[in-house]
């Protein structure tokens, strides 16, 4: 029985995240967790499927459906994944879980609404990676602003109102010039929103590059990129813990995804032109976003800077065009959503003890909490880039494939690593080392066993990444070298 595996991982939480929404008020909040739970979980195990049946020898889209949606524009309820996209459906599902079980008890207040905000934006982004019909996908793209906005402007900190007006004006305004390409693509090849046929589209290098920039606005700003990125930090401070999970691990990954579904492979003359402009941005994240990090004093802020940093090296790997940079983008996209999530998950557990990110506000935290340090420690070091996390993997490839183009280049990129060991340890070492602080982090208690979970699953997921990157990157190889070689550059 061929069940529609990519419909079920986009409305299983969807309807999981309806259903919450129908039971009440916070009088039924104990029933409303436990469904949200046994949505996230049904909405993450409709996904494994997709992987265990992945043919990881074919560059062709796999587990397609095809439904006519507005028939007089042609426009079809049209999904299917590749090698490129398959493995952010699973991260997004699995990172769900995690965010349901982690908001277990910090929730108290619209209970039903959070969990519904999640699992709604959950099946919305699932939607986004597996939409290969263009409308479809703006569709996806842009109802997924509604759910963070919520996220953001109800259970966010005191300036939340504002950071969540900032990130959805923002991410919209930078969509509309993405619709107008679309719409140019629709035109011009005859009345068709399918993407793949848009690839195969002759267009002139000058339309190219108009189209580049109408989608360059669109992603660069969900990535977001350098000199676009300045909603981030302040979503990120405001938003729940949830939400900058969820923002961080996921949202962030749309953007860079659509470099990859869409402007590299409809506009590839457009991109090998315009490659030494990304790549000078991609390096300005990388290094002068890394120095900002250094002198933040709130850590979500600190952690919010270094995912913009982490995000320039996947930007830069994708412009380099060559099979080293392109995995080592996606497996950094991987690495990043696990580690800035756990990350974010670590600042949370601190945030519900103290109701404080001040750093100057901690100090010798693993004096009184010996099993959150150790964890945290491991989610500072791979975001750092140590070998045997998964942070080294898609950075090590990355810095190969850039020296390839440029020994300069790779040099710069390779100096993530030092930012990176910079403001992690310095954060470190100011948070966790040293005497107690003060009486309030001294009745600061070690994890409960709800936190132990998490945290340890996603130590469980950097540390396999790290140490054994195989059944990541074979899945996208094949999907790979077939995206190279339709930008027509020699690939390995």
């Amino acid at each position: 029985m061929n069940l529609p595996l990519l419909s079920l991982a986009i409305w299983v939480p969807i309807l999981a995240g309806l259903l919450v929404l129908a039971t009440g008020g916070d009088a039924r909040a104990p029933l409303q967790r436990w469904l949200a739970l046994a949505g996230a979980l049904a909405g993450f195990l409709v996904t494994i499927p997709l992987y265990t049946r992945f043919d990881a020898h074919s560059s062709a889209m796999q587990f397609v459906e095809l439904t006519p949606w507005i028939a007089q524009f042609n426009v079809n309820y049209h999904l299917g994944v590749d090698g490129i996209s398959v493995l952010f459906v699973l991260l997004n599902s699995f990172v769900t879980v995690l965010v349901v079980i982690a908001g277990w008890s910090v929730i108290e207040s619209r209970v039903a609404q959070y969990y519904a905000s999640f699992l709604i934006l959950s099946g919305l982004m699932n939607g986004v990676f597996a939409a290969l019909d263009a409308l479809l996908f703006y569709v996806f793209f842009e109802a997924t602003l509604i759910p963070m906005f919520i996220i953001i402007g109800v259970w966010g900190g005191p300036n939340r109102v504002y950071a969540a007006l900032k990130f959805f004006l923002y991410t919209l305004l930078g969509s509309l010039l993405m619709l107008v390409a679309f719409l140019y693509l629709y035109n011009k090849s005859g009345g068709s929103f399918a993407i793949m046929d848009w690839w195969k589209l002759p267009l002139p290098l000058g339309v190219q590059i108009l189209l580049f920039f109408g989608f360059l606005l669109g992603f660069a700003v969900k990535v977001p990129m350098w000199p676009v990125h300045t909603w981030l930090p302040d979503a990120h401070v405001e938003a729940p813990t949830g939400g900058s999970v969820v923002l961080a691990a996921i949202m962030l990954k749309l953007g860079a995804y659509g470099f990859v579904r869409f402007s590299l492979p409809i506009l590839p003359d457009a991109s090998r032109a315009l490659s030494g402009f990304m790549i000078a941005l991609s390096l300005i994240a990388v290094v002068y976003i890394g120095l900002v990090a250094i002198v933040q004093n709130d850590m979500k802020k600190l952690i919010a800077y270094s995912s913009i940093s982490h995000m320039g090296l996947v930007t830069l790997g994708f412009f380099i065009f060559n099979a080293y940079g392109v995995e080592g983008s996606l497996v950094q996209m991987i690495s990043h959503g696990l580690v800035s999530a756990a990350l974010f998950l670590c600042v949370g557990v601190m945030y519900d003890r103290l109701h404080s990110r001040q750093i100057a506000d901690y100090g010798g935290v693993a004096n009184v909490m010996p099993k959150f340090a150790a964890l945290m420690m491991l989610f500072a070091m791979a975001n750092s880039g140590l070998p045997a996390t998964s942070g080294f993997v898609g950075e090590f490839l990355v810095v190969l494939g850039s020296m390839k183009t440029s020994f300069w280049i790779a040099f710069a990129a390779a100096s993530t690593l030092i930012w990176g060991a910079a403001y992690n340890l310095w954060l470190y070492k100011r948070v966790i080392f040293g005497a107690v602080a003060n009486e309030h982090v001294a009745a600061m208690a070690d994890l409960n066993p709800r936190e132990l979970v998490v945290l340890g699953l996603l130590a469980a997921a950097v540390l396999f990444l790290g140490v054994y990157p195989l059944p990541f990157t074979e899945v996208m190889h094949a999907s790979v070298n077939e995206l190279l070689r339709h930008v027509a550059l020699p690939k390995l």
